[in-house]
């Protein structure tokens, strides 16, 4: 999986995105089936600023979430969530220096209160930028907030 991800991140090798967006949905329903989870209202990707979303081509998350979306049949965002700063590469620092990073890097951009949201997300490693997402999403009154992710680092 990691190789797969890793391909379809940094090799723009976008045509995995359905392969892996219905690997990550399946373990979904799997899971919701397990926990009663409530149908989302809206999912929303992370967002990744604009210069590095230009030099990549596209916003593996976003591509993610566009897939889930439609098989789940509610509401995908894509401008939901927004960059407003530019941070600082996450794989190069600690889970400390990850979440100072990310201090005021996002904004809100739809209503949230009472909402179901999903945030998807390809890697989550310490977690600093989906806490900060949530957070932020919490702030403004979300119901609930889930975070989907294809992996998960240790």
């Amino acid at each position: 999986m990691s190789r797969l991800v890793q391909r379809f991140k940094f090799n723009a090798t976008v045509a995995l995105a359905p392969a892996l967006a219905r690997l990550l949905l399946l373990r979904i329903l799997d899971t919701k089936r397990q926990f009663q989870w409530p149908k989302p209202d809206y999912i929303v990707s992370v967002p990744l600023h604009s210069r590095r979303a230009w030099l990549r081509g596209f916003n593996q998350s976003d591509l993610l979430a566009r897939q889930l979306s439609h098989w789940l049949q509610c509401d995908y965002l894509p401008q939901g969530i927004k960059r407003i700063r530019a941070a600082q590469t996450q794989h190069q620092l600690n889970a400390r220096m990850r979440r100072n990073n990310l201090k005021g890097a996002f904004r809100v951009d739809f209503p949230v209160a009472g909402r179901h949201i999903i945030i998807v997300d390809d890697v989550v490693t310490t977690g600093s930028t989906v806490a900060e997402i949530a957070q932020m999403l919490k702030k403004q009154g979300a119901a609930t907030i889930q975070v989907w992710c294809l992996c998960r680092t240790l």
